[in-house]
């Protein structure tokens, strides 16, 4: 389900309501664009640009947002940060390790310290 729908949002049609023999109907906002069918997903406002900060839209834009240099997904900083750039920086982080449980009930974990590269949207 989560597939057919993901298809029909990447293929959705942007339409606007036009009056043909006193009835409303869903026509394409663009020509080129076939008539929707009663299966296809259509919107008639199109999505704000979340890229950058708009209050009134409900977007905190994408500057200073983390993200992953080397992913083509989602979370990549070409992507992410709508081709803005982003900035390296080293970090030294210290976090747990070598976890072992214990009968029972408590883990021990080590502290590790390793240095990371932290990329950010500009």
């Amino acid at each position: 389900i989560g597939e057919l729908l993901k298809d029909k949002f990447d293929g959705a049609t942007e339409v606007r309501l036009k009056e043909l023999n006193g009835r409303l109907e869903l026509e394409p906002n663009k020509q080129y664009f076939k008539k929707p069918t009663d299966e296809d997903l259509v919107y008639v406002q199109g999505s704000p640009e979340y890229c950058e900060y708009d209050i009134g839209s409900g977007s905190l834009g994408t500057h200073g947002r983390k993200c992953d240099k080397d992913s083509r997904g989602l979370d990549g900083c070409d992507l992410l940060c709508c081709n803005r750039g982003y900035t390296s920086r080293r970090e030294r982080v210290r976090e747990r390790c070598f976890c072992k449980f214990h009968w029972c009930c408590h883990v021990q974990c080590r502290t590790c310290i390793r240095d990371v590269v932290i990329h950010t949207c500009k």
